[in-house]
């Protein structure tokens, strides 16, 4: 900050010059490649928009997508459909869960992955969190053990990964099936693992806020050949599932057709012609986000009041956000997020006890009954702090954004840890 002044009398007249103002937005993405662009002209002229509508010996385009998809994740299947969370709640279904069932999931997650819960019926037993924002193994443990539940929806909420051999190695021991929601680690990986190749079946999303975009959509990934041949019909197939490319025998459709409802939640051709054109792009992307993430991380860590957990060295994380924990009076933080907002800069707050824009705690979520309390959880929520990364800024844009989250932070008393 910059001021200027001159002395008058025993006073110092002092004339505060303009703060200096991020003018960014972090809601814009890139534009669409110039091929996805033409794509999805090609197929407005056409005029077939429905992903079932095609002439003789044509491919349509989600068709298309879905294959192109499933060989760059390493997946046996892919079906595409119109979101993230429709994605998840096809996965629910499609694996066995029904009204009823009891599904182990992270206590720290976004509104769409419980409201797949309450959407198929299943009764949520939320697992608490730890220090570095994943789910809590030994929390795990003790739930699996108690609820006897069989399944886990795993959240890698903004791309956080726990140790997965450890994961796995829990839900072995008790016979959980694994759900990965992938929505935030699309191009990660564990080890050598691709996220979202490790549990039975995975969810991912293409909303305009993730690693590829399409305003909505989303994938589902499995090597298992029954839940893909439910997830086709529940996406809304029809009896016209042959006109997907890869999916299994049709003696399993045959077994399966008369007994799976239609959901009606396909994706459109329009759609997958704008997706197509960004996987041969992933790879790229994830490099430029994780410069950009680095480049915050260091910057972010030289103040005091900052904290930010420490990752696995074996955990390949894509850095499309970043959360911080803010060492200040909690009462504080509303202030904090304005004086930065004014400046240009949106923060996030995990920890606000009412639901705000895309953020809110497990304890809002009052569709559900008889939620226990998880002090864990809270006490790591209650000062996170998250932010957007588009790859719409660049190393200076970062420098900007820590130098104003560094003078706002110096109004405040910092409390020891």
């Amino acid at each position: 900050m910059n001021i200027s002044g001159k002395s008058i009398g025993n006073k110092f007249k002092v004339s505060q010059m303009d703060k200096l103002i991020f003018k960014k937005s972090f809601t814009q993405q890139e534009p669409i490649p110039e091929d996805g662009i033409s794509n999805a002209i090609k197929v407005m002229s056409t005029g077939r928009l429905h992903r079932y509508n095609v002439v003789k010996g044509e491919l349509s385009e989600t068709s298309l997508l879905e294959e192109e998809y499933a060989k760059w994740q390493g997946s046996k299947y892919c079906i595409a459909c119109t979101s993230g969370g429709f994605a998840i709640q096809l996965a629910l279904r499609s694996i066995g869960i029904k009204s009823g069932t009891k599904v182990l999931a992270n206590a720290f997650t976004l509104a769409p992955v419980p409201g797949a819960i309450q959407n198929v019926g299943a009764i949520p037993i939320f697992v608490e969190t730890d220090e570095n924002y994943h789910i809590d193994l030994n929390d795990l443990k003790l739930k699996a053990k108690s609820s006897n539940a069989k399944y886990l929806l795993l959240s890698h909420m903004r791309g956080h990964i726990v140790n997965m051999e450890e994961l796995m190695g829990i839900c072995n021991h008790y016979n959980i099936h694994v759900v990965e929601d992938c929505a935030h680690t699309m191009g990660a990986k564990w080890g050598q693992v691709r996220s979202g190749n490790f549990g039975k079946v995975a969810a991912f999303s293409s909303q305009t806020y993730k690693h590829i975009n399409s305003g909505e959509g989303g994938f589902l990934i499995t090597n298992d050949d029954e839940i893909a041949a439910k997830a086709v019909i529940y996406s809304g197939s029809y009896m016209l599932f042959d006109r997907h490319i890869s999916i299994p025998k049709k003696a399993i459709f045959e077994k399966i057709k008369l007994h799976v409802p239609n959901y009606s939640g396909r994706l459109d051709n329009l759609r997958a012609a704008i997706l197509r054109s960004q996987i041969a792009l992933i790879e790229k992307n994830v490099i430029r986000w994780n410069n950009l993430y680095n480049f915050l991380y260091e910057k972010l860590l030289l103040n005091k009041g900052l904290s930010i957990p420490l990752r696995s060295s074996r955990e390949f994380f894509v850095g499309s956000s970043i959360q911080f924990r803010i060492n200040i009076n909690n009462k504080e933080i509303p202030h904090f997020l304005s004086s930065c907002m004014k400046r240009g800069v949106e923060l996030k707050w995990f920890g606000d006890e009412k639901p705000l824009g895309y953020t809110s705690r497990y304890d809002s979520w009052k569709y559900f009954k008889d939620i226990k309390k998880l002090p864990k959880t809270l006490k790591i929520l209650k000062n996170t702090l998250d932010m957007r990364i588009p790859l719409t800024f660049n190393q200076n844009d970062c420098r900007i954004i820590v130098e104003i989250i560094s003078d706002e932070l110096k109004n405040y008393k910092i409390k020891n840890n």
